[in-house]
């Protein structure tokens, strides 16, 4: 099948999105883990218990969503419900797996500051801990399966060394544009013919449409920023350009937040990481952070209306871009040169978030052996024994409590 044809002939939609919203909602509320955790369920649910999708389709559809910037997990359900129920299932699929982990974060924002005196402190730092074990859990999976050689490696200590010895707000975006024209050069050799199809009822006119409006909303955000001043259209900017730039999962979110939201002294380095630990505690995506965010950013809007502002320009690109792609993919992704770009886009997302593992989580957190023990068993208990990340954080958080009171 060519899916660059104006249309895409898919078989007729069987379900409903009230279907598709009840099961997806159930999704939002175990699904633990990140985002290849989420994959995992998706499949089990969609491919062999349901069968909505077959393998093949499937296994296509998730190369597609890695290879694109935003969350990959939510860009597969959205995938998923439109091929289901069309674009109101889409909608369906997004918000049961949002909303829960969503409003879990709101609360939080709303309740840690009642978490006062020795014991709040050591929760709120064991929290923290809970970052550094799992984005040195992030960095170490993805280093094995993205860095596998010489060429690769050097592509992400390269893009570290960027990320470290520059204070310029675009050095993220620098790295990961130099590690994708250095994978152009040097990750040719592996390339192989992927195979499968997707069929998604998506033309190229609205493909068009929604990847014209990607690039303007990436572009005009910033100008129209500068000529009205306002702190809803900053705030809406800065989730949008964080939400656009991602490669690679959503662990890599937290440098492009933390530069967009901790730099301009919207919040505290403090803040921001106790509530990214927070979100390792929830179900669903990661990328459901930006309601915690919009809901204590110093400037307006926050509260309720920054929570809801935070998840819209967040998760709006990889909506955007995604079906911008969906109706050109089939024959893009077959070129040699596509596949060694993303190899060194990759790769580079390796060294930014290893960047970020260094500063600012380890360098704000990490004060103390004891800090460190505690990190550290988080992460073989992640990495080794295979706990789930619901457990790490209830261990650091008990752990933070009980140092703070000896």
């Amino acid at each position: 099948m060519d899916l660059t044809a104006e249309t895409a002939t898919v078989p007729a939609h069987r379900g409903s999105p009230l279907e598709v919203l009840r099961i997806f909602l159930k999704l939002g509320l175990t699904c633990f883990g990140g985002p290849i955790a989420h994959i995992g369920y998706f499949r089990d649910e969609f491919v062999v218990r349901r069968k909505w999708i077959d393998e093949h389709a499937y296994a296509d559809l998730v190369g597609l969503c890695q290879f694109l910037p935003g969350p990959a997990s939510s860009q597969v359900g959205f995938s998923i419900g439109l091929m289901r129920a069309g674009y109101l299932g889409a909608l369906a699929a997004w918000a049961g797996f949002t909303l829960p982990s969503a409003a879990a974060l709101v609360l939080f924002a709303y309740g840690a500051g009642a978490l006062t005196g020795p014991v709040g402190a050591g929760l709120l730092h064991g929290l923290k801990l809970t970052a550094v074990a799992i984005v040195a859990q992030a960095v170490w999976g993805m280093a094995r399966n993205l860095c596998p050689d010489r060429e690769r490696a050097s592509i992400a200590v390269v893009a570290a060394l960027i990320i470290l010895f520059s204070t310029a707000s675009i050095a993220q975006i620098g790295a990961i544009v130099l590690g994708g024209l250095a994978g152009l050069w040097l990750c040719r050799s592996e390339a192989a013919a992927p195979s499968g199809h997707v069929e998604i009822p998506v033309s190229r006119t609205v493909g068009l449409i929604t990847l014209g409006m990607f690039f303007i909303l990436l572009v005009g955000l910033p100008a129209l920023r500068g000529l009205t001043g306002s702190s809803g259209v900053a705030l809406f900017d800065a989730f949008y350009r964080s939400g656009a730039l991602v490669f690679g999962g959503g662990h890599v979110v937290l440098p492009l937040l933390r530069e967009a939201f901790v730099a301009p002294g919207w919040l505290s380095d403090d803040a921001f990481l106790a509530g990214y630990g927070a979100a390792q505690a929830v179900p669903g995506p990661l990328f459901t952070f930006a309601a915690y965010l919009g809901t204590v950013v110093t400037p307006e809007p926050h509260g309720l209306a920054g929570a809801t502002l935070g998840l819209a320009g967040i998760f709006l690109p990889g909506i955007l871009i995604l079906l911008g792609a969906l109706p050109v993919w089939d024959s893009f992704r077959k070129r040699a040169g596509a596949q060694a770009m993303m190899r060194g886009v990759n790769a580079a997302v390796v060294g930014v978030l290893g960047a970020a593992l260094y500063d600012p989580v380890w360098t704000t957190t990490v004060h103390a052996p004891r800090d460190f023990g505690i990190a550290l068993v988080g992460f073989v208990l992640l990495v080794a024994w295979r706990a789930p990340p619901l457990l790490v954080v209830a261990f650091s958080a008990v752990a933070g409590v009980a140092t703070a009171l000896i």
